[in-house]
């Protein structure tokens, strides 16, 4: 067996697959990976399934050496990325062999990288799923982040080809995001001024923002008739608005079910955008109708099954 060792883990690294859906009802959340887009095409560079499991890198990535050649890309987050000490690229496909010490910088721009490797990071599935569910312990390694000397087990390696993701589908993550939202479920439990504020913004992340939710500050939204309902399922980006007024977006890590007022739901396509917006940056919300999300949805899917290129290691 091979194995991935951890000389540095930075700040919070965690190990993720595309998530253990179907444990909602028993109050699991799915996890994964905050940026499903980025996690995808790093698993795709280096020849893995969508879901293979990989790390993910917070505000800072780890520092790892290997003990066989592989593929590796780092996607997400503008972190630095060494090997051996000399500057790499990222988005595109690496060779390593035993030996070669990787690391990731601290971001200067976004907030979560991704680091795949051929063959996958091998651990035992908790339900199904490698994910690391922090707060339930749950996945990954012992369900906790990464620490200083780990040994993370790999999966056979396979050929390696070079591969890069197309320059226009490479994120930038500015200062100020846009996010497409669905009005609803309970859009009626706010006044038509409480949505206008919601939609105008812009709102500014918090620092108590985590996987399970991003805490933002801005504009006032006024409910109509109270902030609380019968508690009921909170959807992937549904965006809570509790008794301050203040929007909550819920995230991989998100509670099952919830009794505050959900005044709308992020497009899957864009919740990527939100876990990369740092604390003290800003996103803003545009509707849409769920027609024209299906419609979005479709042309996102497209974009991205054309943006990984391959071709033979120079």
């Amino acid at each position: 067996m091979s194995w991935l060792v951890i000389h540095d883990p930075g700040p919070l690294t965690t190990i993720q697959d595309l998530g253990r859906p179907g444990h909602l009802r028993v109050g699991i959340p799915e996890s994964g990976p905050m940026d499903r887009e980025a996690f995808v095409f790093a698993n795709r560079l280096v020849g893995n399934q969508d879901g293979a499991a990989g790390l993910e890198c917070t505000l800072g990535g780890p520092r790892v050496e290997f003990a066989d050649e592989r593929g590796v890309a780092v996607t997400g987050a503008e972190m630095p990325v060494t090997l051996n000490g000399a500057t790499a690229p990222r988005w595109q496909t690496l060779r390593v062999r035993a030996g070669d010490i990787l690391k990731l910088g601290f971001a200067k721009s976004g907030v979560r990288s991704y680091l795949a490797i051929s063959g996958g990071i091998d651990t035992p599935p908790a339900l199904g799923s490698r994910a690391t569910y922090l707060r339930g312990q749950l996945g990954g390694l012992g369900g906790r982040a990464l620490r200083r000397d780990d040994r993370l087990p790999l999966g056979p390696p396979h050929t390696i080809r070079s591969g890069r993701v197309r320059a226009d589908r490479i994120q930038d993550y500015p200062g100020e995001a846009e996010v497409r939202v669905v009005l609803g479920p309970q859009d009626d439990r706010f006044t038509e001024r409480g949505i206008a504020a919601f939609l105008e913004g812009p709102y500014e992340m918090s620092p108590q923002s985590d996987r399970m939710g991003a805490r933002l500050k801005g504009p006032w939204i006024e409910h109509a008739r109270g902030h609380d309902i019968i508690s009921d399922g909170i959807p992937l980006g549904g965006i809570q608005v509790v008794g301050d007024g203040q929007p909550i977006v819920l995230l991989a890590d998100r509670q099952s079910t919830g009794g505050y007022t959900k005044i709308a739901t992020v497009c899957s396509f864009d919740l990527g955008r939100v876990a990369q917006v740092k604390p003290g940056q800003r996103l803003s919300f545009r509707r849409v109708t769920v027609a024209g999300a299906h419609d979005l949805l479709r042309e996102h899917q497209v974009e991205i099954d054309r943006a990984v290129e391959f071709g033979p290691f120079e």
